[in-house]
């Protein structure tokens, strides 16, 4: 199977995303709303700036009864630490990075711009898709 395929035929490039001041349950509404587990979060320029998961969303429960406020701002809970792959990397570069990390998606970058994001389920769509081109019934 080729697998040096650029991951932009595969990724998505509609996204949702949140900016910092967005409120957390507005997030967390999303999520359900759209059937997502993650977005990237701009801030006022555009520029990716931290990923929001439905992980960090959990933490407002815990928070809320140190603090007893369940609520707050996406900026309070997202991740900074953020993965990014290129527009430009293949299939298997992306592979690879998902089978050494324990994140099920990345930002795809093109330069500085957020361009789309690639999560593992793209890239199990894409095998898929390219193992029945390869072997037509």
């Amino acid at each position: 199977m080729k697998i040096n395929y650029s991951i932009e035929k595969f990724m998505a490039k509609d996204l949702i995303t949140f900016q910092l001041d967005t409120p957390i349950e507005t997030a967390m509404e999303s999520f359900l709303s759209n059937k997502i587990s993650g977005a990237p979060v701009l801030d006022e320029s555009g520029s990716l700036i931290g990923i929001l998961s439905e992980k960090d969303c959990m933490r407002t429960l815990f928070e809320s009864s140190y603090y007893n406020n369940l609520g707050g701002l996406v900026k309070e809970y997202m991740s900074n630490d953020i993965t990014t792959v290129n527009i430009y990397d293949t299939l298997s570069d992306v592979v690879d990075l998902f089978m050494k990390s324990r994140y099920r998606r990345f930002p795809v970058i093109e330069g500085e711009k957020l361009v789309g994001q690639i999560s593992r389920r793209d890239v199990l769509r894409a095998i898929v898709q390219l193992s029945k081109e390869e072997n037509p019934a």
